[in-house]
């Protein structure tokens, strides 16, 4: 499982001319599947996610997490992460969790991670053509990947 972790001032989604979700302060989570996740993945990318101190204390030193400061989150799905671009210049997804996979694991990381911050979770919509609009703050950006967690 891949995440792009964007701390933001807001972020909202837009699918067909209609705002889906939109959060004020809070984390825009770019989240890509694979074939090979599963419970624990997501798990372990919820315990990250949730206590990752990127939020600035009253000194001004990135000390917060997102509960520390009742941010929100916004989950969108992207196997675009996934992509493969070792051989020519159009990318490959065949890494990419199939719909039947990916959207079960994409529910469960939504409904986690509501759990462990204690508010609903924004959602884009699986499959769909969306466009994410977010002011990154910061900017700060955070790459993690559940199969590399040294």
């Amino acid at each position: 499982m891949r995440a792009v972790i964007q701390r933001v001032s807001h972020a909202s989604v837009t699918i067909d001319n209609k705002v889906k979700s939109t959060i004020e302060q809070g984390l825009l989570i770019l989240l890509g599947i694979c074939e090979e996740d599963n419970s624990e993945d997501i798990d372990w990318l919820v315990h990250k996610i949730s206590g990752l101190r990127v939020f600035d204390d009253e000194n001004g030193v990135m000390n917060h997490s997102i509960m520390d400061v009742g941010g929100n989150c916004l989950v969108v799905s992207q196997f675009t992460l996934y992509a493969s671009y070792k051989k020519g210049n159009r990318p490959s997804w065949f890494k990419a969790a199939r719909h039947e996979i990916s959207i079960p694991l994409y529910e469960e990381f939504c409904r986690k991670l509501s759990q462990a911050t204690g508010k609903e979770v924004g959602t884009g919509e699986f499959g769909a053509n969306m466009q994410v609009e977010l002011n990154n703050d910061g900017p700060v950006t955070i790459c993690m990947d559940t199969k590399n967690k040294e």
